[in-house]
């Protein structure tokens, strides 16, 4: 599971986004399941009361723990920091000494007299920082809110687990108010309403602890859709503070692109039911600043402005979502032991992110051309993107080793690449693929192929993967990835796009009008403010409206620009549209200057990748093949 990014803002705002234990336990004396429970009807100072009943144990110590790392983040979220007033009560209610070993840890003496576990956990969304997003505080869209009209429950974030205990069964009982809407894939065992009716529990099963991380909830004023989309039925659960977006104006794009993911997969079919679970941030101080996703086997988090207009929003739910639901290709239904035995506290990590994130990306950014939601072009534009991108990081860095080292330096900050370079990784095995089978096959099939092999109950052994994706394809694939992947050999993407008649060319490209080549054209300085960059002149519409570098941006469309407010009045300018009416005052030597226009599409120079002129029919063939399956 991972998270899926789409682009940095210069504060450093990221848009963005498996497994059971080997062990079983006999530390207890019953193997009845641990039970929990959730009161957002009784919050305390913004913190959320939880209670653990494990049952009776029979050893004399115990160790409970939230999770230091959660599947998909692939950085430390140390969720145990946001718990407060951890006590351990005996069956008599006196509380029993208890040693916080680390951040996550608590060890409890006297186990055998040990009757509940009470805590109280603060949530992650408010105490985000700009410069902390993946630092500090977890991943947005893998954290926790509490507010009173809203909690996304990330349960990785309030309920923990006993080191051997982790495949017992778990009942969860999350008391609200009986007005609020709740969604969860959790299997709901019962609903009680309190004798007042104020208040409803409902209770849930949860097989094992891995379940408890992998099916998050939302509780509060959302509103939710639900739909078909094939033999999949999809939810919909949409908050958002202001009524700006909702589930019913979301409901037609997310089932064209599902509808379209579905027809692209085929057979692959491995959960009847997908949870899709959107907060729309507000933009305020306390609000949540790490935009993407978070996926888990059969749900995804995300976490978008809500100031997004309806193209913007449309266009990122596809991008983000897509990507989110292909991975119950990889790692739902192919996944090494490091995934199907994941260790929350100590965790080791797989060689092989450049298939769990690169080729998931590599699908969400295909399946559109394919499927015919968008143009040639448009996909032509995104792989030249996902190039100069990636070259911003380490391009002589072994994948291999940066997965699995992916929480150390030097290669934690080569992450992102996974969703650069990773995706280009897959495209070229794609086109190796179809090279080598006449254009029968591509890794799309080798993905059906594996999964026919493995599935979500049967883990590959990460060390042997490569060899048997040679064996399973052609001898250039296994070259490839020994070459490029495992090795550190830059890849020579024109000898790809040369295979189907492409050719990367210097041309004149179509530019975003805040972002160039994946990088922003504006730098933020706590003492001026923001102000445009050099780059300002390699933008045709900038150029056009007379805008000069280091021009202070005053106010966008009469919202005063500020570093706190930058993101949002700045990610609206990312999402402005050709035809826009737009005034934008700046400050050049003291005095203002005001553009006042209407948008017109703005070009710069770049890389381009076009179609060759003198490509042979063979070449055109293939690459028909590679586009559309």
């Amino acid at each position: 599971m991972n998270t899926k990014t789409l682009f940095a803002l210069f504060v450093g705002v990221v848009l963005v986004s498996c497994g059971t234990t080997k062990n079983v336990s006999n530390d207890l004396a019953t193997s009845l399941p641990i039970e929990t429970s959730i009161n957002l009807s009784n919050i305390v100072d913004d913190k959320a009361p939880v209670t653990i009943n494990p049952g009776r144990f029979t050893t004399e110590t115990v160790t409970y723990r939230l999770p230091r790392v959660v599947q998909g983040t692939y950085s430390v979220s140390d969720f145990g920091k946001y718990v407060d007033d951890f006590k351990a009560i005996d069956y008599a209610g006196n509380e029993l000494p208890v040693n916080k070993v680390d951040t996550n840890s608590w060890t409890i003496t006297n186990a055998k007299e040990l009757d509940k576990i009470t805590y109280y956990v603060n949530d992650t969304y408010d105490i985000e920082t700009s410069g902390g997003i993946g630092k500090d505080t977890p991943f947005s869209p893998s954290g926790t809110n509490i507010e009173p009209n809203n909690y996304v429950l990330n349960l990785h974030g309030f309920i923990g687990y006993f080191d051997s205990l982790k495949n017992n069964q778990y009942k969860l009982d999350v008391t609200a108010s009986t007005d609020f809407i709740r969604t969860s894939a959790l299997q709901n065992v019962s609903s009680k309403v309190s004798e007042v009716g104020k208040t409803t529990t409902t209770s849930y099963f949860a097989p094992r602890y891995f379940d408890i991380t992998d099916n998050p909830m939302m509780y509060g004023n959302l509103d939710v859709e639900e739909f078909q989309v094939g033999d999949i039925k999809i939810v919909l659960s949409v908050y958002s503070p202001n009524k700006v977006h909702s589930a019913k104006s979301l409901k037609d794009v997310v089932f064209k692109m599902m509808k379209a993911q579905k027809a692209y997969l085929g057979d692959i079919n491995s959960t009847p039911r997908y949870d899709i679970y959107l907060y729309l941030s507000e933009g305020k101080e306390d609000s949540p600043k790490g935009f993407g996703a978070l996926e888990h086997h059969t749900s995804t988090v995300v976490v978008l402005p809500e100031s997004m207009n309806d193209d913007a929003i449309a266009e990122a739910m596809i991008d983000v979502v897509s990507h989110e639901f292909f991975h119950i290709v990889t790692p739902l239904s192919v996944h090494s032991e490091d995934v199907h035995y994941f260790d929350y506290n100590n965790p080791t990590f797989s060689k092989h992110l450049w298939m769990y994130e690169g080729v998931t990306e590599y699908f969400a950014t295909l399946f559109q051309v394919d499927q015919g939601l968008v143009e040639e072009k448009d996909f032509y534009n995104k792989i030249m993107e996902k190039i100069e991108s990636s070259k911003r990081y380490n391009d002589a860095m072994s994948f291999t080793i940066m997965s699995e080292n992916i929480l150390k330096d030097p290669y934690k900050d080569q992450y992102i690449n996974v969703y650069q370079k990773g995706a280009l990784i897959g495209m070229c095995v794609d086109i190796l693929m179809r090279e080598g089978s006449n254009g029968n096959r591509g890794i799309l099939s080798l993905m059906k192929e594996l999964s026919n092999k493995y599935g979500k109950n049967k883990p590959f052994e990460d060390d042997k993967l490569i060899e048997e994706i040679t064996a399973m394809t052609y001898p250039s694939v296994g070259e490839f990835l020994n070459t490029h992947v495992v090795g550190d050999i830059p890849i020579n993407y024109n000898e790809f796009f040369a295979k189907v008649g492409l050719e990367i060319a210097e041309d004149l490209i179509e530019a975003n009008y805040i972002i160039i080549n994946g990088a922003p054209i504006v730098s933020g300085d706590p003492t001026i403010g923001v102000f445009f960059i050099d780059s300002v002149l390699e933008n045709s519409f900038w150029k056009e409206q007379g805008a000069m570098p280091n021009d202070v941006i005053k106010s966008v469309d009469g919202a005063e620009v500020t570093l706190q407010n930058a993101n949002k009045v700045l990610g609206e300018v990312f999402s402005w549209k050709p035809g826009r009416d737009v005034e934008v005052v700046l400050e050049r030597d003291g005095e203002e200057v005001v553009i006042k226009t209407t948008t017109t599409q703005g070009y710069t120079k770049g890389k381009a990748l076009k179609v060759k002129e003198n490509a042979t029919d063979a070449q055109h063939k293939l690459r028909e093949a590679w586009l559309k399956g």
